[in-house]
């Protein structure tokens, strides 16, 4: 069994790199060594913060601290470099979500985590919220009886100001994507942890009141899942100030489930707070329905008690040191983050493509579109 406490560092340290630092810090049998980044300034800037040593060199990072884990926090577009690196010296990897802007990088990551016999994972800390946790649970007993519907709405708002604070924001080449790829995957993961893989979708994208960027702030799908459920998507950052998100589940048996992960203005990373606790915004299991005031009051006094920025990040990290430690895989693996991927690339391709996508999709190799964002 590999020692305890592992050894963690951060790549990358922009404004959700803070966020992973204290989270870190809170993880028993776990410390916070080193940081890196392409820039000298910003990394030593970090280090000095959080008194741990910088880099500019993965391999020498991950080699003088005997690091287990690294998270990466970079742009998405820069996920696959650093992951592979960092695999590449012997490093778990633990990756703020998405997993990368492409399917392509995607898979490169899986297979060099793969190759160099190393876990990988990505973010997807709201998994652990206890609202999202009973709908997963519902399902799983079959109190809604076999899922035949599940819904995304998601309406939030991101003004100039969000998109000029860093200069990857709102662009292909260095965001990779807009709603889809930055403030969706949260809901998508959710999604398909509910329902299960997808057979088919069509979609379309759009940028609706945004000019000032190249990216879409704006999407819709419907799907067939791979069990013959059908869900639909609505996401959006056209919406000021920001309203909600909700992923719902509709079973056979007439019972739902739902979950209000975000409410209020949307959360944004080194700039607010989250506005409103999780909710179940919807239950009508029967039985069930006069518990959900009772869970709301008590969900909104667990949330007022902890700082949720923080606090879900933890529980993630636990999981991944546990996974390395007793040698299981981590509850959002690679091939978890990679169906997000999956999800949001189909939408783009079916724009282009002007019908209805299958999958499983595989990396486009051929063309010089980003899997159907750009034109050739």
């Amino acid at each position: 069994m590999m020692r305890s406490p592992i050894n963690i560092a951060i790549a990358g340290c922009g404004k959700v790199a803070h966020l992973h630092a204290k989270a870190v810090m809170q993880v028993n049998h776990a410390c916070l060594k080193a940081a890196w980044s392409r820039s000298k300034d910003s990394v030593l800037k970090f280090a000095s913060q959080y008194q741990i040593a910088a880099y500019q060199d993965i391999e020498d990072m991950v080699k003088t601290h005997n690091i287990d884990l690294v998270i990466v926090c970079t742009p998405h577009p820069f996920h696959r470099e650093v992951c592979v690196a960092a695999a590449t010296a012997g490093a778990h990897v633990l990756v703020e979500k998405p997993l990368a802007a492409t399917l392509e990088d995607c898979d490169l990551m899986i297979h060099a985590c793969k190759q160099n016999q190393v876990k990988l994972g990505v973010i997807s800390q709201r998994r652990w919220y206890e609202p999202v946790r009973r709908v997963k649970a519902a399902i799983d007993t079959g109190k809604i009886g076999t899922p035949v519907l599940g819904t995304i709405n998601m309406l939030g708002w991101r003004d100039k100001d969000y998109y000029d604070a860093d200069e990857w924001r709102g662009t292909w080449a260095l965001e990779g994507g807009g709603v889809l790829v930055n403030q969706a995957p949260h809901q998508l993961d959710i999604l398909l942890w509910f329902m299960g893989d997808i057979d088919e979708l069509v979609g379309i994208w759009d940028n609706l009141n945004h000019p000032y960027i190249e990216v879409d702030d704006t999407a819709l799908a419907i799907i067939r899942f791979k069990n013959g459920a059908i869900g639909n998507i609505i996401v959006s950052n056209s919406q000021k100030p920001g309203i909600y998100g909700k992923v719902h589940v509709h079973g056979m048996n007439g019972a739902s489930a739902g979950v209000q992960t975000d409410g209020g203005a949307m959360f944004i990373a080194g700039k607010t707070g989250i506005a409103e606790p999780p909710e179940n915004d919807l239950w009508s299991i029967p039985g069930e329905e006069h518990l959900v005031d009772t869970w709301k009051q008590e969900d909104a006094a667990f949330f007022s008690s902890i700082d949720p920025t923080v606090y879900f990040m933890k529980c993630q990290i636990e999981d991944f040191r546990d996974a390395i430690l007793e040698h299981r895989e981590p509850q959002v693996d690679g091939h978890a983050g990679r169906k997000t991927v999956e999800l949001f690339t189909a939408i783009y391709r079916s724009t282009r493509d002007k019908g209805w996508i299958k999958f499983p999709l595989q990396p486009e190799t051929n063309r010089n579109d980003m899997d159907g964002r750009k034109s050739s």
